[in-house]
């Protein structure tokens, strides 16, 4: 057992000069919304990664740009949304003119519930990289006033790993929030 986690498992009682550590530490899939931007959903909110071509989305006239379409996904309807357009940013197809398959991260928002009403939603994005593990109290709450306010009501906050540059902690329940009403 290391050091930490001996200092973690000790208690008060038994040693009066220590006190008890709480760390509330949470799962993270981070990946990247372009070369650059990286951003990070809880794993509890997320049910897998797909490899998709475009010509299997599945466009929807009159619904938002960052609305790419439907997907036939386990033979139910994936809402497919351009995550960088949504958060404001650049469009995905931006940065991916030269890939024939994408990644989607299916987020499922409300999974751990016993909603009825569950909802799935096929977040496009540039590319997954790996799992974090991060203690929710080293989430900073909100970028300065000066980033754009679209993406701010989508942030949880931020995570400035110690070897790394920030992850934008992203909120999925607001995310599917955002959906169109007229969402099957």
């Amino acid at each position: 057992m290391s050091n930490l986690s001996k200092l973690l498992h000790q208690s008060s009682p038994a040693n009066p000069g220590l006190q008890t550590i709480k760390v509330d530490l949470l799962q993270y899939l981070k990946f990247r919304l372009y070369p650059d931007a990286q951003a990070m959903l809880p794993i509890s909110q997320i049910t897998e990664v797909l490899k998709l071509q475009r010509v299997q989305i599945m466009p929807i006239p009159q619904m938002p740009t960052w609305v790419m379409g439907v997907y036939n996904w386990r033979g139910d309807i994936l809402w497919t949304i351009d995550l960088g357009q949504l958060l404001g940013l650049d469009s995905w197809y931006q940065h991916q003119h030269d890939r024939a398959l994408h990644t989607a991260i299916v987020l499922s928002p409300y999974r751990q519930s016993k909603q009825n009403d569950q909802i799935h939603l096929g977040l496009v994005v540039a590319g997954v990289e790996d799992l974090e593990t991060c203690d929710l109290g080293a989430i900073q709450p909100g970028i300065d006033s000066q980033t754009n306010s679209q993406l701010n009501s989508f942030l949880q906050g931020y995570w400035l790993p110690p070897e790394g540059a920030m992850i934008l902690a992203l909120d999925g329940k607001a995310i599917a929030k955002a959906m169109p009403s007229s969402n099957p």
